[in-house]
């Protein structure tokens, strides 16, 4: 605990007076609660894959892939490798048991330094920027209604998004349970909208609507890069399959549940994402899709016509409930690194009365808002998916690394080691392919990034400069007081 902090026992006052107060509410330890059941994290594995990806990502997928051919094989293809990955994270989460994922693991596997410059990355970029991108989407969709000839004017877009972090982030500082049911509750809404799509275009193929799926690979690309950049676009939409790992110490009985939850939650959204991009090309040629702003909202136009609004509002729910997901996790990421030192002690204290990592919360919402700022969602998207597959592919390396320098953890589950190697090797084609094919210099910017995190580590984490800890000391003390919240107990 850092000097200087506030114990829970001098927030709560005296104790000696209660009388039958204390018998009538038990007191819990001031930590996460295992809150967190099967339905609720298959919810929170569906709900946060089923996003934004699904309705945004079918044009870039097809651009790249140059047919419909291969658009709808590299859809699949997407799912399999979600799912081998999902399947190393599974053995991952039931081995080592805390909340964090990809940090945990790494810190286990590689040390403290790796751990940081994950966790440097992920808490300060991608968690942020993933945040906006999907609340940007929202945005898009939920202002469309209203702007019937003509694109969305993009300071209502903004404004839309920064009212959605607001209340999301709102939402998950209140209660664990309030947000799960609200990832429950949109999961269903996004569920609704996918079966919609799907119905209307298997009765438009039993009409013969397959024109457009008639020479599917003609005109396929070829191009190593075009067919990475097309995968970062499908991985996108499948982006979240991580998800459940990041809450572990909030799950009830973890060694089931986790594995459980990836099995059933994963395949679903693959077979959900196949079926709709056929019924995209029910009704839309592959340039009609390319052109289309929002492929979902026109193909409710031409297919749905009288009750056509549906599909905006059901998507605007879609990525609403996938923008809960990912602040429920990024929130738990920043509580655990600030745990271990990585991060500023603040991030790691829980609410006194709600029992949520509300500085951890609040951090993530405010630097979502500031990455609303940047206009074009595509190259956040390619921004993002590069740093992110460095580090699922170090993390499924730590998954082999560890058959051989931890063999006395206990493994509950246990994949084959081959479909680490698999992962790990696709996630270097994903990561070097553009760069190869098409070397620009946002890759080297976000290298850059990732590294210069060692000019903080060095002094702040591993020297622990008396200099920074007198300057944290009175602000972890206001912070504390201002928003009630204490360092989470050490139970064993």
């Amino acid at each position: 605990m850092e000097t200087g902090s506030i114990s829970k026992a001098s927030e709560n006052g005296p104790t000696d007076n209660d009388g039958p107060l204390e018998k009538k509410r038990p007191e819990k330890a001031t930590m996460l609660q295992q809150d967190i059941g099967l339905l609720s994290g298959i919810s929170l594995i569906v709900g946060t894959m089923i996003g934004s990806g699904i309705f945004i990502s079918p044009k870039s997928v097809l651009l790249y892939s140059g047919a419909v051919g291969p658009c709808l094989l590299i859809w699949a293809a997407c799912g399999v490798l979600a799912t081998m990955g999902a399947l190393c994270y599974a053995e991952l989460g039931t081995m080592i048991t805390k909340s964090g994922a990809e940090y945990s693991y790494l810190m286990e596997a590689f040390g403290s330094v790796v751990a940081y410059l994950y966790s440097w990355t992920t808490v300060m970029v991608l968690k942020p920027s993933s945040f906006a991108i999907i609340t940007l989407s929202f945005a898009e969709y939920a202002s469309a209604p209203f702007y019937p000839d003509c694109t969305p004017p993009l300071v209502v877009i903004k404004c839309l998004s920064a009212a959605a972090i607001i209340i999301i982030t709102g939402v998950n500082c209140l209660s664990v349970k309030l947000a799960s049911y609200v990832q429950n509750f949109f999961t269903g809404a996004k569920l609704i909208i996918i079966i919609i799509i799907v119905v209307a275009g298997i009765v438009l193929m039993a009409q013969g609507k397959t024109e457009n799926m008639s020479n599917a690979f003609e005109g396929s690309a070829t191009s190593f890069g075009a067919i990475g950049l097309a995968f970062y676009n499908g991985l996108w939409a499948y982006d979240g399959w991580n998800q459940l790992n990041f809450i572990t110490e909030e799950l009830k009985n973890p060694y089931r549940n986790l594995p459980l939850a990836i099995v059933i939650g994963i395949p679903l959204v693959t077979v959900c994402y196949v079926f709709v991009n056929i019924a995209y090309f029910t009704v839309m040629t592959p340039s009609e899709l390319l052109s289309s702003s929002a492929v979902a909202v026109t193909f409710g136009d031409r297919v749905l016509y009288p009750v056509a609004w549906i599909v905006p509002l059901f998507v605007a729910f879609s990525t609403f409930g996938s923008a809960n997901g990912s602040c429920f996790t990024a929130g738990r990421l920043s509580y655990v690194a600030g745990r271990e030192g990585h991060m500023v002690k603040i991030l790691s204290y829980i609410s006194l009365k709600r029992y949520t990592p509300l500085p951890a919360l609040l951090f993530n919402g405010i630097l979502a808002i500031f990455y609303i700022m940047p206009a074009d969602i595509n190259t956040l998207i390619n921004y993002f998916s590069f740093a992110q597959w460095a580090f699922y592919g170090l993390t499924t390396l730590a998954l082999i690394v560890m058959r051989f320098t931890r063999k006395d953890l206990d493994r509950p589950v246990k994949v084959p080691i081959v479909i680490a190697g698999i992962v790990t090797l696709v996630s270097c084609y994903l990561v070097l392919a553009p760069i190869i094919d098409k070397p620009e210099w946002e890759y080297l910017y976000c290298t850059i990034f990732i590294f210069s995190g060692l000019i903080l580590y060095f002094p702040l984490v591993y020297k622990k400069a008396n200099w920074a800890r007198k300057i944290m000391r009175p602000i972890t003390m206001h912070l504390q007081l201002l928003m009630e919240v204490v360092p989470s107990e050490k139970t064993e």
